[in-house]
């Protein structure tokens, strides 16, 4: 493999055999001092000269510089390898008895000649078309006329001799000389090259995007089997959690009932032994025959009308029945509860940013850089005076509203007693009560502080609807499902609590809107499940429900 390799590095690339006196030319390339000859003879008539490896070019003839190194490598290696591999490839056509491989092939002669019988054939034939080795000479020639094809024919797109040129079937055509027209096709080609290597990138790109799609896709759905998985886990753990909870219950239940059922058992056991004394008395009274005796007999307790005696004991009079549908009251609700949970914390996932619109925002307000917390301040910033500002209240609105999907944004609030926090249209008042959120028709939201410092409630155009309960967390969830027209408050505790829903006819853009008084409200995130097309939309009045 060694000795194979070697021989094709002392490969003259002219005769394809190994070198013979090997010469070097400046730019470094070797050859046959014969080889190299024949063809600077040749390209003579030019004017000037190349190298026939790089097309190196020389204005004069080239020196010749025996490579000595090159020679002895030769040598050696023929020295060692006496028996030569059989010639390969196209051999001259009149080196019949000791095959030489061919340096060009004439197109008119149709024979391949080498570098010794070429030099005869250009001093005999000088006007002869000479071409690179080839032995498809045949082809080069026009089947009719056995002429060179010289031309190309534009309008039958055929390669044509001078005599078809002439012929009937191309008289009065268009023909260009074949080279001429062979650029011309290299440029069409190149441009369609241009354009699919354009093409192909263009598909690498989206290739790429689309991997990325599927890594992501895969991410995703990793991230949401875990989610789901750890949703059943908390199912199962809440639902058992509420199956102990109520069979404590009915034991609860079942051990009072048990302890004051036979307390009365008891009390009738003793009345009825007491009744059994006074049939027996009562008997044997009826059955003496001395009436002096039964006459003398006192009305005492044993002959009391027991009609007249007080009643009987309760005796409880219950059934469990209306326990039962407690029961099946109470886990309805908290199951309908913790599906409602599990609507929030796993149906809208994954928040992206909301920002707050400074144009809008109140000059008691300090925006962070951030665009993402509103400060109540005591010092007014001193912002121009506009119709988008909010003028009498401390509020802001965000700079994104929206008009489809499904969406959800947290809050912070931090030591503040009177806030708000909801969405409203922008087509809302900038002063004036009207402007107060939860004030009018175009906003709703919640509140605490508007009662008393600890009253929550939720409030839609002047409506304030108290709250039943308390909340201990300083987070706060706000849920919109735009085209479900419902809009939902929920304390981030552990597990998530729904406060209230507003059901509404949406028919503008909805934006996130604060208020804060003495504190500040952080916006922890807001999210896109999915967008909708936009439509036609209803009234502009909204409505509300729990």
């Amino acid at each position: 493999m060694a000795s194979a390799g070697l021989r094709k590095e002392l490969l003259c690339s002219i005769c394809m055999d190994i070198y013979t006196d090997p010469v070097t030319l400046r730019c470094g390339h070797n050859f046959c001092r014969v080889c190299i000859d024949g063809v600077l003879d040749t390209e003579g008539g030019y004017g000037e000269y190349s190298c026939p490896e790089c097309r190196t070019t020389f204005h004069k003839w080239p020196p010749l510089q025996k490579n000595i190194t090159l020679c002895n490598v030769v040598e050696n290696f023929q020295s060692t390898h006496p028996h030569q591999e059989e010639i390969t490839g196209i051999c001259c056509s009149y080196c019949v008895d000791s095959p030489v491989p061919a340096a060009k092939s004439c197109l008119m002669c149709e024979v391949s000649l080498c570098v010794k019988h070429l030099k005869v054939h250009i001093e005999t034939s000088a006007d002869h078309v000479l071409t690179e080795p080839s032995t498809s000479l045949k082809n080069r020639k026009c089947s009719i006329h056995r002429k060179i094809l010289e031309y190309y024919c534009i309008e039958d797109n055929a390669c044509i001799c001078v005599s078809c040129s002439l012929a009937r079937e191309h008289r009065g055509h268009r023909v260009e000389l074949l080279d001429k027209a062979s650029e011309k096709k290299k440029k069409k080609l190149r441009k369609v090259l241009h354009k699919l290597i354009t093409k192909r990138k263009k598909n690498e790109e989206k290739v790429k995007t689309l991997e990325e799609r599927k890594r992501k896709a895969q991410e995703k759905a990793s991230g949401d089997a875990e989610r789901v998985t750890a949703l059943f886990v908390d199912i199962r753990r809440r639902v058992d959690d509420l199956e102990t909870r109520v069979k404590s219950d009915i034991s609860r239940w079942e051990e009072q009932e048990s302890l004051s059922l036979s307390d009365v058992i008891q009390k009738l056991e003793i009345k009825k032994e007491e009744l059994t004394r006074k049939m027996r008395h009562i008997e044997e009274l009826c059955n003496m025959t001395d009436p002096l005796t039964v006459l003398r007999e006192s009305d005492s307790g044993d002959l009391c009308d027991p009609e007249e005696e007080e009643g009987d004991e309760d005796t409880g009079g219950h059934d469990g029945g209306d326990r039962g549908a407690e029961l099946i009251s109470h886990i309805s609700h908290t199951l309908s509860a913790m599906i409602r949970d599990i609507n929030v914390t796993f149906s809208v996932q994954d928040p992206a940013d909301i920002l707050l619109d400074v144009k809008t925002t109140a000059n008691n307000l300090f925006i962070s850089d951030d665009l993402k917390t509103a400060t109540w301040t005591e010092i007014t910033q001193n912002r121009p005076e506009t119709a988008e500002r909010f003028q009498d209240y401390y509020q802001v609105m965000s700079k994104k509203g929206f008009i489809s999907g499904r969406h959800y944004w947290d809050v912070e609030i931090s030591r503040s007693e009177w806030w708000s926090v909801g969405m409203c249209y922008p087509s809302i008042d900038r002063r004036g009560r009207q402007s107060y959120i939860g004030d009018n028709n175009k906003s709703l939201c919640l509140h605490k502080g508007r009662v008393n410092n600890n009253q929550y409630s939720v409030m839609h155009d002047s409506k304030v609807i108290p709250l039943p309960h308390q909340i201990s967390s300083d987070r706060v969830r706000i849920c919109l499902d735009y085209e479900a027209g419902q809009l939902s408050f929920y304390e981030l505790c552990d597990p998530i609590r729904h406060l209230y829903t507003f059901t509404a006819a949406f028919s503008e853009p909805l934006h996130a809107v604060l208020c804060v008084l003495n504190g500040s409200i952080k916006i922890s995130g807001a999210a896109v499940r999915k967008h909708h097309p936009s439509r036609n939309l209803p009234s502009d009045r909204l409505h509300h429900g729990d």
